[in-house]
């Protein structure tokens, strides 16, 4: 799901009124591990946080059954807990947490404009863009019911719970090499499905595949469903799709992994701010400073290589601190 959707600019005549225009100090925009960690710190700071949610409070992590690799929770935490654990300890400290999706920017000024909701307008003296990414999903009815329940988007998150088992990863790229190779030191069997006959990866993870003997990598497969009664328990899949060799395969499998990658929530906001090729917004290294002046990001909108929750509010702080320190410099 596409949190922070961009909308065309509206007229002027449809432009929010003066009423519906606010000063902050600090708009930090996204609810996840990243945006909640920055608000803590800003708010510490005596920066007066506001705090916009996004339509998914708490981001990715409120998708997540069991967290049991975050630090400080030994017996292991639901993620949409963990987020109210985090959202408790930012309001604690001050931060306006509200419910609300940017959807424009203006940072060709002095001053910062977001607008959200289409109908009120944030001018900000910084802003901290923590929107996250959205894994992508095959688009198939099954990954919505088994949710949290043998299908996951993150082999690092996950693949302690199917230790032993067999599992599948689904893609062909880096990503997916990664997580099979790393799924392969976890459990039983790791089947690789991959829609072409060939594999994206670089040689280098190609090679990490091919020389791991619990690996299978099934050529020309789509998963075109999933069953299983409290949880999955194999896989549908249609190899060679589309010619006069078409068949339908089954595979007995306890987990599924999504690698066919992310899709930052970036969108609103590059018209300005620098981006790659995917979308993942380009920051200062060793900083979390974009190329606009008073504006920073932190999380996995800037982050395509780890994506972890640990990560992701490390870097919130990081976030937090380079905006106090810019808002010092200037003052």
């Amino acid at each position: 799901m596409e949190i922070f959707k961009p909308i065309n600019l509206q007229s002027d005549t449809e432009k929010p009124n003066v009423e519906n225009v606010e000063r902050v100090r600090c708009l930090i925009i996204g609810s996840g591990p990243a945006g909640y960690t920055a608000a803590i710190y800003t708010a510490r700071a005596n920066m007066k946080p506001v705090l916009y949610t996004g339509m998914e409070m708490g981001g990715q992590l409120t998708t997540t059954t069991e967290v049991e690799n975050f630090p400080g929770y030994p017996d292991g935490v639901t993620g949409h807990q963990m987020m109210e654990d985090f959202k408790r300890q930012a309001e604690r400290f001050g931060t306006d947490v509200r419910f609300g999706v940017a959807t424009d920017a203006d940072f060709s000024g002095k001053i910062l404009k977001v607008e959200i909701d289409g109908n009120k307008i944030i001018e900000a003296d910084t802003v901290i863009i923590a929107t996250g990414a959205t894994a992508k999903y095959l688009g198939i009815e099954a990954e919505k019911k088994y949710a949290g329940m043998g299908v996951s988007a993150c082999a690092t998150c996950d693949g302690f719970f199917y230790r032993g088992k067999d599992v599948a990863v689904v893609g062909g790229g880096d990503t997916a090499a990664e997580e099979a190779t790393y799924l392969a030191g976890l459990c039983n069997k790791v089947y690789m499905i991959v829609r072409r006959n060939v594999l994206r990866a670089s040689k280098a993870m190609q090679e990490r595949v091919f020389k791991t003997p619990n690996i299978q990598i099934l050529w020309e497969h789509q998963v075109v469903d999933l069953f299983g009664e409290n949880g999955v328990e194999g896989a549908v899949l249609v190899k060679k799709k589309g010619t006069p060799e078409e068949e339908i395969v089954k595979i007995k499998i306890d987990g599924l992994f999504l690698a066919i990658g992310h899709t930052p929530n970036s969108q609103v906001f590059k018209k300005y701010i620098d981006t790659d090729e995917t979308g993942y917004i380009k920051t200062i290294p060793g900083t979390t400073r974009t190329n606009i002046p008073g504006v920073f990001a932190a999380g996995d909108v800037q982050d395509p290589r780890y994506r972890q929750a640990v990560t992701a509010a490390g870097s919130g702080c990081m976030a937090a601190i380079d905006a106090e320190r810019y808002l010092a410099e200037r003052e």
